[in-house]
This record gives structure tokens, sequence and C-alpha cells, in this order.
């Protein structure tokens, strides 16, 4: 068995030349942002959705329980996002048969709005399509060179609120050229918009293969309101090139059920616990947990916890059983951005995946499944009365390697900090300090 003896710090590594593997600016970028590399100051974020023309139509019922339990909100919405800054956006690509004329729409979820930007082809498909593109400005404003895969994990949590809120299939695999056409989406009008995913509501378990292509074909929708052309960093010029080739693919879409789906659908909620919460849950919860994200994460992905208290341990499945000894939570606080209040949290859900020689699909599909999975999971701790906060930024992370395994091959995906509610832990384990845990380097919920 392992002993974790971690430094808080962990020396910085070079990125090997792997003889196979993603092209090698995309490996770069991949190697920098999980580098300890500080991002430079802040710039504007944009607006925090995209202006169409016209007067926005109310949300019908049909598309209300879908729209509203998913994605709607300011700050607060039901899919978390790196630092409540929410780059997902949502194009609907309604087929007859609704509740709505057939055609593209784009929605607003601040104002809970749908925005018509054309018709639909004559051989449309009954039911709902709904393609989710990321704006790269509003994360990398905040995160620079790290941020082009919190925008795949954030597409992740989209995905998995769409699920909980009844949707039927998703598409993860097809060129992200084609979803952007058959979202109608132009290139050069506005901001640049990157479309990862797509998503079907409707009649049957999920669409034809050809439905992407139809949409597609049907030519470009209406553009954006022309807008106050912000300049573009290189940070944020470098995420747009990472995006375009990890969402280039050959694959034909395909469409599949939403895997790991709990039933009956737990309520969603709208937001994440504000850090500083302790008390380590219960090692039934934590076993449940971890099986569920593994049902529900991507192939290669592998998942254990890290807890702390007298017997600290790194916990892994079949069981939960033990991989390593020690408490690995100070470790965890260090590669997560400098998060202090890590190493008090009660465990921390750890994926580990994604090597540093992925292929460009590889790093698409496992941190866009990573996202979902940890959004699922986070909603199911939360029906357990845990507190929960998903941490996606993570810094020399190669928590494979500490565990015995080779470098570079399972560094830490993305994770999830679980707790007890301070109000239950006072009631548990008596009065506490007035003064609350220090929450240095915690992003903005």
């Amino acid at each position: 068995m392992t002993h974790l003896s971690l430094g808080t710090s962990p020396p910085p590594t070079a990125p090997r030349t792997p003889a196979a593997g993603g092209p090698t600016g995309l490996r770069v970028a991949l190697a920098l942002a999980r580098s300890e590399r500080v991002p430079g100051p802040d710039f504007p974020a944009g607006p925090a959705v995209t202006a169409w023309p016209g007067e926005g139509i109310a949300v019908p019922t049909a598309l209300d329980a879908l729209l509203g339990a998913s994605l709607a909100g300011g700050r607060l919405r039901p899919a978390a996002s790196a630092g409540a800054l929410h780059p997902v956006n949502a194009h609907l690509l309604v087929g007859p048969g609704g509740r709505v004329p057939p055609g593209r729409y784009a929605y607003d979820p601040v104002a809970h709005r749908l925005h018509a930007r054309g018709g639909a082809p004559a051989d449309a498909p009954d039911g709902v399509v709904v393609v989710l593109t990321v704006t790269a400005r509003r994360t990398v404003s905040h995160y620079g060179h790290r941020a082009w895969p919190l925008l795949l994990l954030d597409t992740g949590h989209a995905l998995a609120a769409l699920a909980l809120a009844g949707a039927d299939a998703f598409c993860e695999d097809a060129d992200g050229r084609l979803l952007a056409a058959a979202a109608g989406l132009t290139k050069g009008a506005g901001e640049p918009e990157h479309a990862v995913a797509a998503v079907w509501s409707g009649p049957g378990d999920h669409p034809d293969a050809r439905t992407l292509t139809r949409w597609a074909a049907h030519g470009p929708g209406t553009p954006p309101s022309p807008g106050r052309r912000l300049p573009a960093p290189t940070d944020l010029r470098d995420a747009w090139k990472a995006l375009a080739e990890v969402t280039t693919a050959s694959a034909e879409e395909s469409w599949r059920g939403f895997p790991g789906l709990p039933r009956p659908l737990p309520r969603p909620r709208r937001r994440s616990t504000e850090p500083g919460f302790g008390g380590r849950p219960g090692h039934a919860v934590l076993g449940r947990l971890l099986r569920a994200a593994e049902r529900a994460g991507p192939e290669g992905v592998r998942w254990c916890v890290a807890v702390g208290g007298r017997d600290a341990a790194v916990l892994g499945l079949p069981g939960p059983h033990v991989l390593a000894t020690g408490d690995a939570r100070p470790t965890l606080a260090g590669w997560a951005a400098g998060q202090a209040w890590l190493g008090a949290t009660g465990a921390v859900l750890l994926a580990q995946g994604c090597p540093e020689d992925a292929s460009p699909a590889e790093i698409r599909h496992t941190h866009v499944r990573a996202g979902y999975a940890v959004g699922l999971t986070q909603v199911l701790a939360q029906e357990a009365g845990l507190a929960t906060r998903p941490v996606g930024s993570w810094q020399h992370a190669d928590l494979g390697a500490a565990l015995g395994g080779p470098p570079g091959r399972l560094p830490i995906l993305h994770a999830l900090a679980l707790g007890r509610h301070r109000s239950r832990e006072a009631s548990a384990v008596g009065p506490r300090p007035t003064r609350e845990p220090s929450v240095e380097g915690a992003p903005p919920s």
C-alpha cells in the first residue's frame, strides 16, 4: 500500500515528447493550462449574453421545464461554471409539432427568452436539438491560459443539467464546424462561438444520424446584433486555436442516451456551496458517489476520493478501498491554484485522466464527460445533504504518479469538494469559532 508523502508545491515538470498524440501546439497548450504560470490581469469579459436582433419571445411551457431547470439564471444557475462566468450558449433547432414555429432560436438564459434566427429545413425532424457553444472570452478574461479546458468542463456541466431537466440524448463527437453550421452560426459575425456538443429532446430515444446535417444544409441563420468589437489578447487567441483543434472531428454525428442518469431524476440545485465547509461524509455515501461518477464518466478516467482525519487516505473503487494512506488535501489545495480551503474540506472527489499526449478527440471527450459526471454527482451529493463545490483548475496535479503510476498518465482532470453544511457541523460537533476559514485563491461562485 502506498503512503502519500507530497509537498504542497510540486516542482514543475516539462511536457514529454510522446511518439503519438495530438498536435504539438495543442500539447503545449494543455501543458501550459496545467502549469504553475499565473494568469495575467483580467480583461473585459464582454456581455453576459449575446445580443440578438428583435424582441425576445416567451419560452413556451413545453420548453420551460427543459431550459428553466438547466440553463436559466444570472450568476446563479443550475449548471455550475468556473468563476460563475457562464460561457456556454444554447441554440435551439426546433422541428415541427412544437409550441413555437419551427426554426432556429437563440436562448437568453438571463431573460429566459428565445430569439428567432430563421426557419427550419423542410425535412427537420420533430423535437428540439440544443447546440451548446462556448464564448471563450467570458472565461479567458479571468483564467487566461488556464481557461480553455474549463470551457469544456463547463459544457459537461450544462449537459448534466439538461439531462436532469429531462433531455433524452446527446452528441459529443460531431465536428464542431457541423455543429456550428447546424446552429446557423456565421464565421466572423460577432464574438466567436465554438460549438462543442448537442442535446436532443423529442419523440423517441434519439434523432436519426443526419439531423445535424439537415440543419447545417439549411444555410446560416440571423447573425447577432453588431456590437463594439473588443480586442483579443494573446491568451484569448490561443484559446480559440485550442478549441478549434479539439472540436475538429472526422466522426459522423452519433447520438446516445445519457450515461449514469439516476432514476427518478433528482431535483437540480442552483448554486455551489461557498468555500470553507468541512466535515467528512460517511463511508457509504462516498462509495455511492464514487460509483455514480464512474458510471457517468468517460472511458479511461479513474475516480478516487481524498479524505482527512485520523485515518486519512485516498479511497478508490471497488469498495471504496484504501489506495494510499496519508492526507492528500493540503497538497490538493496547492495544486488547485492555491485554494487553501481545500486543505480542510471534508473530502475531495477526483477524476484522473487525459494524459499529456492525449489526442484532440480524447481531450474533448474526457473533459466534457468529466464535467458531465461531476455535474451529476454534485446533484446526488446535494440530495444526500452534503455541501459541494466543483474545482476545475489544476496545476501539476499528477496524483497518478504520487500513487505509484507512471508520470504524466493520470493527472487530476476535475474534482468535487464535499462536506457537511456549517449548520449541520455545528449541531454535530458543538459551537464553531466565529472567524471563518481562509478562502485564499477561491474563485467567485
